[in-house]
Formats: C-alpha cells, sequence, structure tokens
C-alpha cells in the first residue's frame, strides 16, 4: 500500500490559483486500491507549469506520473522550455535512473508532458515508495521554488494566454485522463465524468468556453465525438552538450 506523508509546506499563496485540483479516493475492494491525483496551478498572470501528480496504487503494482507538466507547447517553443526546464534536467535524469520508463504513449499526450516526466509502472515495494515519496517531495520543491521566482505579467494578451492554456489543459485531462477508466468501473460512468468535470477538474467549465473538439479538432468523429483512437508514440534520450534532449519516436501502431 502506498502511503504519502505530509509535511508543512510553504508557499506564496498569493501566486496560487484558487483552482488546486486534488482528489485522494480509496476504494477497498477485493485488494486495497488508492488514487491520488493531485494538480496545482499558477494563477493566469504566471506561466509557470503545472504541478501534476497522479498515482495509482493497488496491492500488486503502481502506476505514477509525476510532472511540472508544461503550460506551453515545448516542441516548438524553445525558449519556454530552456526556461523552466534546462535547469532541472539533472532532477530528471536521477529519476530516470531509478524508475522503469512506463511504457507507450499517445502523441497528444506527449505535448502535456515536460522533459523531467516520471511514467512508471512497478510491482509493490516498500522501497520503491520511500524513492516515490523522495521524487514527490524533489518536484513539489522546485515548483514552489519557480513560483517563488516568477515575474507577475502584466500583458492582458499574456495573462489571456496563460488562462486558454491552462483551459485546454483542463480540457484534456477531464475527457483524456488515463485514471478514467479506474474510475469508471468502480462508481459507473455517469458518476466519474461528473467527479472529473465538477471535482478532480473544476473549472474546465468556468475557465473557458471552448470544448475538447474546438481544442483538439483532429480528434473529432463523422458524429462529432471525441476519437477514442490517438498513435502511440515510444520515448528515446539524447544527451548533448550536456543537456537531455527529450524525443518522442511515432510508432504507427493503434490504441
Amino acid at each position: 500500500m502506498l502511503l504519502l506523508k505530509c509535511s508543512a509546506v510553504f508557499c506564496p499563496v498569493w501566486k496560487i490559483c484558487f483552482t488546486i485540483c486534488l482528489l485522494s479516493l480509496f476504494f477497498f475492494l477485493v485488494e486495497l486500491m488508492q488514487v491520488l491525483d493531485f494538480t496545482v496551478f499558477p494563477k493566469a498572470e504566471y506561466d509557470v507549469p503545472i504541478f501534476c501528480a497522479n498515482f495509482f496504487t493497488s496491492a500488486k503494482t503502481n502506476i505514477v506520473v509525476l510532472d511540472l507538466n508544461p503550460l506551453h507547447d515545448i516542441i516548438n517553443q524553445c525558449e519556454y522550455k530552456e526556461k523552466y526546464f534546462k535547469s532541472l534536467i539533472p532532477l530528471g535524469l536521477k529519476y530516470a535512473e531509478l524508475f522503469p520508463w512506463g511504457g507507450k504513449l499517445t502523441s497528444e499526450s506527449i505535448k502535456f508532458f515536460s522533459p523531467i516526466v516520471i511514467w512508471t509502472k512497478f510491482t509493490s515495494n516498500p522501497q520503491q515508495y520511500d524513492i516515490l515519496y523522495s521524487a514527490f517531495r524533489d518536484y513539489y520543491k522546485v515548483w514552489l521554488e519557480l513560483i517563488c521566482k516568477a515575474v507577475e505579467e502584466t500583458d492582458e494578451s499574456q495573462i489571456f494566454h496563460n488562462l486558454e492554456a491552462q483551459h485546454r489543459y483542463l480540457t484534456w485531462r477531464a475527457e483524456k485522463d488515463p485514471g478514467q477508466g479506474v474510475l469508471k468501473k468502480l462508481i459507473g460512468d455517469t458518476l466519474a465524468k461528473d467527479l472529473l468535470r465538477r471535482f478532480l477538474f473544476n473549472g474546465v467549465d468556468e475557465l473557458g468556453s471552448k470544448t475538447f473538439n474546438d481544442y483538439f479538432p483532429h480528434y473529432c468523429t463523422e458524429e462529432g465525438t471525441p476519437n477514442k483512437k490517438g498513435n502511440i508514440v515510444g520515448k528515446s534520450f539524447e544527451i548533448d552538450h550536456g543537456m537531455q534532449e527529450e524525443n518522442f519516436l511515432v510508432n504507427e501502431c493503434r490504441l
């Protein structure tokens, strides 16, 4: 069983958005399952990445995503990537050595992950839990440091750009979050959808009016509903001039 310890955290609350999504669900079925979905947004006046911790654990297996999700495109915007992630590459490499890569991802999901993402699956193990707890603390600490150093944006157009990026992120997560499959099995489709939109990803109906199809039209089917399929991609690393470069290799397989 995964146990997350709690400790006092000092953070500049005036820089953190009121939209703090926290979900800790405990389901006691045949086997104990726990789900932690913890996401913290900066206010729209800051373009700081989004802190994201998604943990699923059972008696036998653990599925983990721990990341500073980039608010803006890091594939085509090198300036944003270097601004927030270049100095964090050693941190990402540290834990890449300690956790196995979790496997293939959809090409669209890749855009919401940073070069330091921890995406892993491992069997339940007390030693791995201790390492995961250390990773959680380290990632949250560096995120808080980014928040402390962040300079408030005053350009209204950029603030709107940040806000729309947050809404796009929430819209994607509410529709495509990998944890929703577990929720649907446990509480049913209707309750799971309501939980995702009204609690876990609250703000998807308040921060903007665009729909999933507006942001991701290529996922729209002829019936107007989101396509459940997507390209599968793998991951490889290249070390260049002391900096880890993230390269995602598209595989023609389909979900």
